[in-house]
């Protein structure tokens, strides 16, 4: 079993910034992509950012410039820096492990976390 346990949500002013983060724990031999997504109430949910094991990341058009995914293959983790918040970027933020192996002969799964609410407001 593959858990991802995010964290670094919560409230924050227009124009500020907050940085979220992702640990997959667990028993891993690979993740190909980590990624955030965003579900806002009574939308669907949405790709952010996700970025390969190799560095190859790639973003929304509604956040390119503002956020910046990174990713630590060696701790599992992958981070979403996010600048220049606006109201519209409110959301519950989800990350996203795809194409998991826990072995190399292994199949693959994606995983998903619980979820971090996402608050931009004055």
């Amino acid at each position: 079993q593959v858990q991802l346990v995010e964290s670094g949500g919560g409230l924050v002013q227009p124009g500020g910034s907050l940085r979220l983060s992702c640990a997959a724990v667990g028993s891993i031999f690979s993740i190909n992509t980590m990624g955030w997504y965003r579900q806002a109430p009574g939308k669907q949910r949405e790709l952010v950012a996700r970025i390969t094991s190799g560095g190859s990341t790639n973003y929304a058009d509604s956040v390119k410039g503002r956020f910046t995914i990174s990713r630590d293959n060696a701790k599992n983790t992958v981070y979403l820096q996010m600048n220049s918040l606006k109201p519209e970027d409110t959301a519950v933020y989800y990350c996203n492990a795809d194409r998991v192996r826990t072995s190399w002969a292994s199949r693959t799964f994606d995983s998903w976390g619980q979820g971090t609410q996402v608050t931009v407001s004055s």
